[in-house]
């Protein structure tokens, strides 16, 4: 899974106009879900912070895969979206990782647990040769 996150700060000669371009940001990228194949979860958020370096909005999305994502870049709802903010938008940051959750589901897959370990707040890690007792590590 890969997570996309996006942080904006919008544009607005006084708070009425910042506030009214914050709430289209939203919506428009809140119209998006359900919309592109890939995209598994999508949400906004509003800065309740006010601190003077802190974005206004943020936009979290999960996608299956790596050309999920580059897919989406290209979707023509999110074009739409894009085409529809227009220039309100006047700071952009970006960050797109591969989701450590992941790496830990492909683990757990290939190393299961033995029954009962869970309950003891242990991991059973990948075979090592100890002896005839399995290799414990606690997390």
């Amino acid at each position: 899974m890969i997570k996309h996150i996006v942080m904006w700060n919008v544009r607005g000669d006084d708070a009425a106009a910042r506030a009214r371009h914050i709430a289209l940001v939203k919506s428009e990228f809140e119209s998006l879900r359900g919309r592109v194949p890939g995209l598994l979860h999508l949400e906004v958020g509003v800065d309740e912070s006010r601190i003077d370096y802190a974005c206004d909005v943020v936009l979290y999305t999960e996608f299956t895969t790596r050309e999920a994502l580059a897919e989406y870049a290209v979707h023509p709802e999110h074009l739409r979206v894009r085409a529809a903010l227009g220039d309100l938008r006047v700071a952009r940051h970006q960050v797109d990782f591969e989701s450590p959750d992941e790496g830990a589901a492909m683990h757990r897959a290939r190393y299961p647990l033995p029954a009962g370990a869970a309950a003891a707040g242990h991991s059973l890690g990948p075979p090592e040769s100890t002896g005839d007792k399995p290799h414990v590590q606690a997390l």
